[in-house]
């Protein structure tokens, strides 16, 4: 519902009451999910612009220079609330949304990623979100033919009540054709194509702008969308022929707030008119606030000049899509919608898309000081303990769920960065966050989310060239999440800055708390990055190769797995040094022979246990307990045959790679930990989704 200062607002600029369509309009369009309005000021500081940005932040997606011949449209969503609600079909859509997003500007969508974050799998109902969740992400992803060909997945008791979706979506698009969503002509004419228009979805906007109370499932039900992949994949292939014949002046998706979000953020360069009786519908009797506002997917929306509405409709019929051409682009700025003759809406259009106030909140500090207390148990039930975390084990039980080749165009999923071959050229994709370290110090863990995807990038060869986010925050009206979500953004910004990568598009996504568990998510600054790389003959560790590290190793357990498993506390690594990020990626882009992976989520043992069949290593301190479960940032794994491969690197050789066993030693202690140990740790997540304990 609009607050009473907003209705106060809307009242002394109209002169008079808002009907009910301008009324939802306003719900909608003026909800924090459309107009950002409490954080459009913070991420004004993002570094947002480069040489290879094309079309930064402000579209459906924006657009960078991969090289002469290839753009990338890229954009970066969450489908929390509905994933909440009904998991398979809030996923889906989640998917198509921010296909179409990426759709809207041009470019064939060629890769998903979906960084994933959920309460713990212990419990059978969060099992439960998760399956239908990825069961819905891969029906939707599999039958419209795009990849998903990277993910992350964090587990924490804050994402009980409320688990986060968050997709990301790369496509391709010819640098001097790309469309944008601004309409450029008055007296064109707008053509919605697509599936028909229902009552689902209504309220989505308003409804993702708020928390999720008890029985809100059944209550909120009906604004989660119902989604159709066999439709989408029409709709990709026409709008595709529809650009390709240089008509189309621009393009929205009609996404959050339907066809009210996009139309008027589509006019608002001049006004619009729409006639919402003219909108195919797919049921009867529909009133035009449900018209107007519902969020039915599969639907898009085209400027094209008066003479082309008869060949956008030909192109749309040969692919079995319904259209209506259901309005124009007028010079006045306003937007005026009519039913059966009929103004039931006529409003400024600046007052709509742009005339929410702002506002801040207030801000508390809330530095979480844990002092650390050593574990007691043994080092190796605590090392099984780690690599047994859902974050750390095998993700087959989801991978295996997507089709991971459709297209052609992916070279590897296996490693720490997901590459497709693009124009013979390497596209390198990695995504994700660890949210404990952003609770304990926003700065300092957002900060290291972006070092961590560029580290990824890095064990490539990929210099990164554009990052996108999705900010997924608790109810913003609390002192301490204003302040999360601040510093968080200052810490993202630093680190771009840092690295030189333009932060061009991502979602803001708050409220994500539950009364009914009464928790709060952890600060979610998801990250999803993109980097070039020479397609290389990367190197794979082999039985015999020499082990190294690369990186310093501090002190620092807090929000790290093992804190996570036995509540150690401690403090968070502080901002990486971007140093050793950029010698590996070097060493790795000119060729030379090692192999490398970052550590992490689980640190050193858990890059042992999961990247190499076996090792033998040595430390030089008597303290294990660091050195193997430290999560500090800009640090890799590297193996090597001849040591000049590494030499230049700041590194410690530790031991040798071997057949089978983990063994660590130091001068006073030692671990061993049988391959059947690591196994059985390794495949805790997918026995424990298909229920065999």
């Amino acid at each position: 519902m609009l607050s009473p200062a907003d209705l106060a607002v809307i009242r002394a600029r109209l002169g008079r009451e808002p009907t009910d369509l301008e009324g939802a309009c306003f719900e909608n369009l003026w909800s924090e999910h459309c107009s950002y309005r409490s954080t459009k000021r913070l991420l004004s500081t993002l570094p947002t612009t480069g040489p290879q940005v094309i079309v930064g932040p402000g579209d459906d997606a924006a657009v960078v220079r991969f090289n002469d011949t290839i753009a990338l449209a890229v954009g970066m969503e969450s489908h929390n609330h509905p994933s909440y609600v009904d998991p398979h079909d809030g996923a889906a859509t989640g998917v198509g949304g921010i296909v179409r997003d990426v759709l809207s500007m041009g470019a064939r969508p060629v890769a998903l990623m979906d960084p994933l974050y959920f309460g713990p799998l212990t419990k059978e109902k969060n099992r439960h979100l998760l399956e239908h969740v990825v069961s819905g992400i891969g029906g939707y992803g599999n039958c419209i033919g795009v990849p998903v060909v990277r993910g992350d997945l964090a587990i924490d008791p804050s994402y009980d009540g409320n688990p986060l979706v968050n997709v990301v979506c790369i496509g391709l698009v010819d640098p001097d054709k790309y469309v944008t969503g601004r309409v450029k002509s008055p007296g064109s004419h707008l053509v919605l194509v697509g599936a028909s228009t229902g009552r689902d979805g209504l309220g989505g906007a308003s409804f993702a702008s708020r928390d999720l109370a008890r029985d809100s499932v059944a209550q909120d039900r009906p604004s989660v969308q119902i989604g159709d992949p066999f439709t989408e994949k029409l709709l990709i292939e026409a709008v595709l022929s529809m650009v390709e014949t240089g008509r189309v002046l621009s393009c929205r998706d009609l996404g959050a707030a339907g066809l009210a979000g996009a139309s008027s953020e589509m006019c608002s360069t001049f006004g619009g008119r729409i006639a919402a009786d003219r909108v195919h519908q797919r049921e009867t009797g529909m009133h035009p606030v449900e018209v107007m506002l519902a969020e039915s997917q599969e639907r898009m929306l085209l400027e094209v000049a008066p003479e082309d509405v008869q060949m956008m409709g030909r192109i749309a019929a040969r692919f079995d899509l319904p259209w209506s051409d259901i309005g124009n682009i007028i010079k006045e700025p306003r937007y005026i919608v009519t039913f059966h003759g009929e103004v039931v809406c006529d409003l400024p259009i600046d007052l709509l898309t742009a005339g929410a106030p702002q506002c801040s909140w207030k801000e508390r500090t809330s530095t979480v000081q844990r002092p650390f207390f050593p574990p007691r148990q043994g080092l190796a039930p605590l090392a099984l303990q780690v690599l047994a975390h859902p974050e750390v084990a095998s993700k087959e039980w989801i991978s295996s769920q997507y089709d991971h080749d459709v297209q052609i165009n992916t070279v590897s999923i296996t490693r720490d960065a997901a590459v497709l071959c693009l124009g013979g050229e390497g596209l390198a994709l990695s995504c994700g966050c660890n949210p404990r370290h952003v609770h304990l110090d926003p700065h300092s863990g957002t900060a290291n989310a972006v070092a961590e995807n560029a580290s990824n990038l890095a064990c490539v060869g990929a210099s990164p060239i554009a990052l996108v986010n999705c900010l997924n925050f608790a109810n913003p009206t609390h002192p301490e999440v204003a302040m999360h979500i601040r510093e968080a953004v200052r810490g993202m910004g630093e680190m771009a800055r840092t690295l030189g990568i333009p932060v061009v598009g991502g979602n803001v996504s708050l409220y994500n708390e539950s009364a009914e568990h009464g928790t709060m998510i952890l600060p979610t600054p998801s990250i999803g990055i993109m980097g070039k790389t020479p397609l290389l003959q990367w190197h794979d560790p082999a039985v015999g190769d020499e082990i190294a590290i690369v990186g310093t190793t501090g002190t620092h357990l807090g929000g790290s797995l093992l804190d996570a498993v036995t509540g150690c506390g401690g403090r968070c690594p502080p901002p990486t040094s971007v140093a050793p990020i950029i010698a590996v990626r070097e060493r790795i882009a000119e060729g030379a022979r090692i192999a490398a992976t970052d550590l992490s989520q689980g640190g050193l043992i858990a890059a042992l246990a999961s990247w190499l069949p076996g090792a033998e290593i040595a430390l030089d301190h008597d303290d294990l307990l660091h050195d193997i479960f430290s999560e500090t940032y800009g640090r890799f794994l590297v193996t090597f045959r001849n040591e000049s491969a590494i030499r230049g690197l700041d590194h410690c050789i530790l031991g040798e790679v071997k057949e089978r066993d983990l063994v660590v030693k130091s001068p006073s202690s030692s671990l061993l930990l049988t391959t059947e140990d690591l196994q059985r740790s390794l495949s805790s997540l997918t026995r424990t989704m298909r229920g065999e304990g």
